[in-house]
């Protein structure tokens, strides 16, 4: 699909996930965080799947030399594209340490149920913990060697077979002084359907960022040319990045639709404030301007320039 498109890379995703005989467990991912909560995200996957405080997962990216071949992050894929790896990585060690565990306890590997980081024997109250699992597999004096290889270290890809399409309405409120032409928003609410959400502070925190990146889209930010060709927003103090006196407290909130074609059921959510708060922000600026026949406004609307269509 995306050769079809011109792209010239892989859309696909690797993840290794490494059990150590301690129990704990390493995860190296192509991705790369920058901020996203990547870090707490995946570990969480990883301490609920294998029942492993979340403590004794580290995450491992952007090291190259480290890592195996991934393609970074963009395009909100990490955790639909580098998290499904994780969760197939995470199969792979699951059924490797189902076939260690039914060895320890002599019993068939179909008969091996897993849960809460323990392997129980269905119908029995026998059991051995991930732990001793783990240590088993790299201490293999009572393992059959012959039959599998020592050591609980997975590697696995996942190449998506579609794009996931998150969704979501976003509402903005606002406020213009005709006399000076400052544009206040006074309300903001936000509801986005992310598919199933890992960590939900994160996501909310995510929103929070990317409506006020779209709001200093909308209302401040711009690259401004003096007459003689010269950048006049040329640092951080000329160009108007938004400010926390910029925007308000918001209202956020989900809906779950599960992605149908990824193990995890997760959509991005990254980039989902950037593209609705441009759009809900001019609109309500459009709509209050109306009132005294302002048709059009281009972004950002500051105060010089909706003063002057007020007054045009």
């Amino acid at each position: 699909m995306v050769g079809s498109l011109g792209a010239r890379a892989g859309l696909y995703e690797c993840g290794e996930v490494r059990v150590h005989p301690t129990g704990s467990v390493t995860f190296f991912t192509g991705t790369h965080s920058h901020g996203q909560g990547h870090e707490t995200t995946f570990a969480q996957i990883i301490a609920e799947r294998l029942g492993v405080d979340i403590d004794a997962v580290e995450v491992v990216h952007g090291d190259t030399s480290k890592i195996p071949f991934g393609m970074g992050t963009y395009g909100s894929r990490s955790l639909a594209v580098g998290g499904s790896a994780l969760a197939r990585a995470l199969d792979k060690v699951e059924t490797k340490a189902k076939r260690i565990a039914a060895h320890l306890m002599e019993a068939s590997e179909a008969d091996i149920e897993f849960a809460d980081g323990q392997f129980t024997v269905a119908g029995t109250d026998r059991s051995v913990g991930f732990g001793d699992v783990a240590l088993t597999a790299y201490v293999p004096h009572n393992y059959p060697i012959e039959e599998l290889e020592p050591g609980l270290d997975e590697t696995a890809y996942y190449d998506p077979a579609n794009f996931t399409f998150p969704a979501g309405c976003h509402v903005c409120e606002v406020e213009i002084d005709p006399d000076t032409g400052a544009v206040e928003i006074v309300n903001f609410a936000a509801s986005d359907d992310f598919g199933n959400v890992i960590n939900p502070m994160i996501v909310e925190g995510q929103v929070h960022g990317g409506i006020v990146q779209g709001v200093g889209q909308a209302l401040l930010e711009g690259c401004v040319y003096g007459d003689d060709g010269q950048l006049a927003t040329g640092s951080y103090m000329d160009y108007t990045m938004p400010r926390a006196d910029d925007v308000p407290s918001f209202t956020v909130s989900t809906r779950t639709t599960p992605c149908p074609h990824n193990p995890l059921g997760v959509k991005g959510c990254g980039e989902a404030g950037a593209i609705a708060a441009p759009a809900a922000v001019m609109n309500a600026v459009h709509h209050a301007l109306s009132a005294r026949g302002v048709s059009r406004i281009d972004m950002p609307a500051t105060p010089a320039r909706v003063w002057q269509a007020l007054n045009a």
